[in-house]
């Protein structure tokens, strides 16, 4: 599964979109309950959750709500296989399953789409051999995604049932249909996030403060601009950043908590059927939206000089989309975007109270994962403020990911 990804438009300048936040202008007030770092997708569930416990909570992003990472175009929400099933595929095959009543409970409460369908996902078998493990993968998904009454399947084809989606010079082997995919608008579910916090009570957003330290002996973060705020209880959701101010709670440590990766996307206008199914090829990914675009993308690339600039590389999975689908050879291209991704040093998502700071609680490193899961790994991170125990599996959790950087 894939969340969306980046942030640059065409021209490579981060952030030309924003979230219109009727209390983007408030101040930082002295103290609250729950401050939330970050007002991306992970700290914006955070946010809407807490809102919903009645919890009195500050959220400060550094930008504009949704403007970072979470402002992309891809919005691919794909399951892990199906095969060698384990806790962290049930984790996300239940936050995939949840998301959709999640979503239309923001739908309703705001009256604003988030572009969310469950279109299915289509995988071409170029190669004989792949079509003997498709099989295997439809009998796994026949035990692993029959749950909570509901029955998705891994289906293998000869052809394309939508054609030309892929050529069928793709498909030597047949076509795998996988029925439990879906996709969402990364921008339109940001913006009706954003919608619900502004007609809520108990969370107060605040826009443009970089937060430079967390102290967990005086519980206070402090800011680029020399404000500080003192809390309760803190939820780094920063993305990428959110790894040094978790460092900085402890004793410097041999390797770093996680880095940023960037990827890069691209947006075609293309006059698609919108019910077409996700496509999926070598890590190419094409996302069909609403309006007919055609999200395609991503590079994961943890060497870069120019985190928010496109080059080549994007140019190269252009092609291969238009090669993939020749009806798309002539799909201008409307927007370029790329931007930087959490990718936490054991890969997972990193969830949890800090072992020294335990109202300090980390809610990142989702990397390609975050739309799908956010939303659960929210309620598990205010879990955590309330001192609950966290059903999240345990490689997931903050102090695994600060063991592996002991090392």
């Amino acid at each position: 599964m894939s969340n969306a990804d980046n942030p640059a438009g065409a021209g490579g300048q981060s952030g030309e979109r924003t979230i219109d936040s009727a209390r983007g202008a408030a101040t930082l007030p002295a103290s609250a309950d729950l401050v939330i770092l970050g007002g991306g997708i992970m700290g914006l569930w955070a946010a809407v959750k807490a809102e919903r416990l009645g919890i009195r909570t500050v959220l400060v992003d550094s930008g504009k709500l949704g403007r970072g990472t979470s402002g992309g175009l891809l919005g691919a929400l794909m399951p892990h296989m199906p095969d060698k099933w384990n806790d962290k595929k049930q984790f996300q095959f239940d936050a995939l399953l949840s998301l959709e009543d999640e979503v239309g409970q923001i739908e309703a409460d705001t009256g604003l789409s988030c572009g969310y369908r469950r279109t299915g996902r289509l995988i071409p078998l170029p190669k004989s051999h792949l079509r003997a493990i498709a099989f295997r993968h439809s009998e796994d998904a026949a035990t692993h995604w029959d749950q909570a009454g509901r029955r998705f399947h891994w289906h293998v084809a000869d052809q394309t049932p939508h054609p030309g989606w892929p050529d069928a010079s793709f498909c030597e082997a047949g076509i795998v249909h996988d029925t439990f995919a879906a996709r969402v608008s990364p921008r339109k579910l940001t913006e009706a996030l954003g919608a619900s916090l502004n007609a809520g009570r108990y969370v107060t957003v605040v826009e443009g403060l970089t937060a430079s330290r967390i102290d967990g002996a005086s519980s206070r973060v402090e800011f680029a601009d020399g404000t500080s705020i003192a809390f309760g209880a803190c939820i780094v959701a920063a993305g990428h950043q959110a790894f040094p101010l978790i460092e900085g709670l402890s004793d410097p440590l041999p390797q770093p908590i996680g880095q940023p990766v960037k990827g890069q996307a691209a947006l075609l206008r293309a006059g698609a059927d919108p019910d077409l199914p996700l496509l999926y090829l070598n890590g190419l990914y094409l996302v069909p939206h609403d309006n007919g675009d055609i999200a395609l993308g991503s590079t994961s690339e943890e060497a870069f000089d120019e985190p928010y600039s496109t080059d080549h590389q994007l140019e190269d999975l252009v092609a291969k989309a238009r090669a993939l689908v020749p009806s798309l050879s002539n799909a201008p291209v409307v927007e370029r975007w790329a931007g930087l991704r959490p990718k936490a040093i054991d890969r997972d998502p990193m969830v949890g109270p800090h072992p020294d700071n335990a109202n300090v609680i980390a809610l990142t490193g989702g990397f390609k994962v975050s739309f799908g899961v956010a939303h659960l790994l929210a309620e598990a991170a205010l879990d955590a403020v309330s001192g609950r125990i966290m059903p999240v599996p345990a490689s997931f959790l903050l102090e695994n990911h600060l063991s592996v950087a002991s090392r």
